[in-house]
């Protein structure tokens, strides 16, 4: 198939391209850069410089593709609830733009990179998607409204659409002359920024609140393999039918505190990672499970890296390593 990626430079929407080469897909990738690393472009894909809004560009109606795989947002949770504009405009109103130019090409299939943030303080764990969704902050928000146009896309113009709900990624694409893994400027993931405090690179890790009605206090999570991740991608764009709008969610149905989170990274490095607790972000749930059961019955996935030391394993191989330097310009 003839297929686009929007935010193909970024860490999922690179390694999902990398796959879908593998698979022997032709791969036209659509980023703007502003937070993707072209060093991160799969050198057999071709590349156009251009935001998500401007994707009527390469999306002529000559031009043959039967997919879209759109990955390009911004995903900062905090952020999203001090500067709401900004991911009002890219995340929502440049995918209703993208929609657009799918429906004037007749572009038949489109997936769409979700999220675990539309359900908020969920009501019942594991999160099947047949659960409400009432975001906590902007970020989930926007996604929100992408997966209600999809559902009305669908219906009205015949489109297959998927939408795949994230949990926590984590992890690194790491093959022979390959590497990617999380970079994001700046940092706000736990993982990165804990593998940062053991690499010596900051002075200590802050975890935002310890009085979450959890475990252990502070919040507690779902994480999926980066690879794990973009395997369900090829098999969703597979599955996509005509006229109807799946969602699934992907996670790997089992939670970490962040204190066990931070355990594991001090095991896996060997290195001491101090900790300060800092006041609770606005807009965290205390808890996000999946669910993933409908993905493994319905698509026939199943994590192949489900530990969160397979992960973390994977993310510090990564962050020694350095990322790949293929395309030679980073941004």
């Amino acid at each position: 198939m003839k297929l686009l990626v929007t935010g193909g430079a970024g860490y999922i929407g690179s390694v999902v391209t990398r796959m879908l080469i593998d698979a022997g897909h032709q791969v036209v990738v659509l980023d703007d850069l502003r937070t993707g690393h072209a060093e991160a472009l799969a050198p057999e894909a071709t590349f156009v410089r251009a935001a998500v809004s401007e994707a009527a560009q390469v999306l002529t109606p000559d031009a043959g593709f039967d997919g879209v795989l759109h990955f390009a947002a911004l995903i900062q949770a905090g952020e999203s609830m001090i500067k709401p504009e900004l991911y009002w405009t890219n995340n929502t109103v440049g995918s209703l733009a993208l929609l657009d130019a799918v429906r004037a090409a007749r572009v038949p299939r489109f997936v769409f990179s979700s999220t675990a943030a539309v359900y908020g303080n969920p009501t019942e764990l594991p999160i099947p998607e047949t659960a409400a969704t009432a975001p906590t902050n902007t970020y989930g928000a926007t996604k929100l409204a992408v997966d209600m146009a999809l559902t009305s896309e669908a219906i009205a113009h015949d489109l297959a659409a998927v939408s795949l709900r994230y949990f926590n990624v984590a992890g690194a694409y790491l093959r022979p002359g390959i590497a990617i893994g999380e970079r994001h400027d700046p940092e706000s993931h736990l993982i990165p920024i804990a593998l940062q405090v053991a690499a010596g690179q900051r002075e200590k890790l802050q975890l935002f609140g310890d009085d979450y009605p959890t475990v252990d206090g502070t919040c507690v999570r779902d994480y999926i393999h980066v690879e794990d991740l973009a395997r369900a991608h090829l098999l969703a764009l597979e599955a996509a039918t005509p006229g109807r709008h799946r969602i699934y969610n992907l996670g790997n149905g089992n939670g970490f505190s962040n204190r066990q989170l931070v355990e594991v990274v001090r095991e896996v490095t060997g290195h001491p990672i101090p900790v300060e607790v800092a006041p609770r972000r606005e807009g965290d749930p205390a808890e996000l499970v999946a669910s993933s059961a409908r993905a493994r019955e319905e698509l026939g996935w199943t994590p192949a890296k489900p530990t969160l030391r397979d992960m973390v394993g994977d993310a510090w191989a990564f962050y020694q390593q350095g990322p790949t330097q293929q395309r030679g310009a980073g941004a």
